[in-house]
């Protein structure tokens, strides 16, 4: 799925999110940025990775453009969202209905908890296409099947009336993609879907979004912390840390050329096919996220990071252009990356 362009895509993104700001008013005194000043761009049929440790950010991103954050605490209080120009995050509740499903999909991380348990898949299918392409029960049961076969369930015609707690893991999970699926999304979003799968159900997994996308042509939000399934899947990549993006470029130059910090350790703590652990320990990044709450000042990485100056522990660094798409939020970037010219 990958391509080989350094650049970022041209045109008109299907999916543009500029400086976005989700809240959670935890009390009338304490409110918390989940997600502060994310920005990134989408493009018909290209897979954009975010990538991060738990707590970074990224499934709250994915809840802002959805619209499906928690009603009574959660908001986007600063910021863009805009589908093929449409603005979407002051829509109405109704309106984002007739967007989710439709225009964007999502494939949420725990199918067991996602799909509703009194309802047959075939039922909870056949609602989506029932609501967004007007069919009748009839047709939308033979949609249903139809998209069970696409992603590759035996014997269909009989699966479409099991209930999720009859399925495997990697068949529920099939099931979600079907459901995200059915009314031919543009955007679709892909929150760890992985995660909960072995191996080779993983590999069956992403073979299959792969050739779901070169058919529908529809684009791919990625949400992982596996940087080996962010090699095998991504056209470019966005690195969350702390609630901000702090690195973004194409999956080859974040792979060949990490200049984060952050990036780096991400990178470093991959085990690497011929590598001896007997002679190198896998690398580790001390440290554990912040807590929203209590958020560090200066760059937000620099209690962890090993090349932290004074400079960063009182200026929080801007994202900056470091030509060919790729942007970093560092205060040392340029000084690191001459030291690694110089020694290579």
């Amino acid at each position: 799925m990958a391509h080989d362009t350094l650049a970022p895509p041209k045109g008109t993104p299907l999916l543009d999110v500029s400086g976005l700001q989700t809240s959670f008013d935890l009390s009338k005194k304490l409110s918390i940025k989940a997600v502060d000043g994310v920005s990134f761009q989408v493009h018909a049929g290209e897979t954009l990775a975010i990538v991060g440790e738990s707590g970074s950010g990224k499934s709250v991103t994915s809840l802002s453009i959805m619209g499906l954050l928690p009603k009574d605490i959660g908001r986007v209080s600063a910021g863009s969202i805009k589908l093929e120009g449409r603005e979407i995050t002051q829509l109405s509740d109704a309106e984002m209905r007739e967007i989710r499903g439709k225009e964007i999909g999502m494939i949420f991380q725990e199918p067991m908890t996602s799909l509703n348990p009194v309802l047959t898949i075939g039922q909870q299918i056949a609602e989506m296409v029932i609501r967004h392409q007007k069919l009748s029960k009839a047709k939308a049961r033979a949609r249903a099947i139809e998209m069970l076969e696409l992603v590759g369930i035996p014997e269909p015609a009989t699966r479409v009336d099991n209930y999720p707690h009859e399925m495997s893991g990697g068949m529920r999970q099939r099931a979600m993609i079907a459901m995200a699926l059915a009314c031919e999304p543009r955007i679709l979003i892909a929150d760890e879907p992985t995660t909960a799968l072995d191996v080779t159900i993983q590999a069956q997994m992403l073979e299959l979004m792969k050739d779901l996308q070169d058919k529908l042509g529809m684009a791919i939000i990625f949400i992982t912390h596996d940087l080996g399934v962010v090699a095998e899947v991504a056209d470019r990549v966005v690195v969350m840390y702390g609630a901000q993006v702090v690195e973004t470029a194409s999956v080859e130059d974040i792979f060949r050329n990490p200049r984060m910090p952050y990036t780096a350790g991400l990178m470093n703590s991959i085990p690497r096919l011929g590598s001896s652990i007997n002679k190198k320990r896998l690398e580790a990044i001390p440290g554990t996220v912040p807590a929203l709450t209590s958020l560090p000042d200066g760059c937000r990485f620099h209690p962890r990071c090993a090349h932290a100056a004074s400079i960063c522990k009182t200026n929080l660094p801007e994202l900056e252009d470091a030509g060919d798409g790729h942007m970093i939020r560092c205060m040392r970037w340029r000084e690191l990356s001459l030291n690694e010219r110089q020694a290579s």
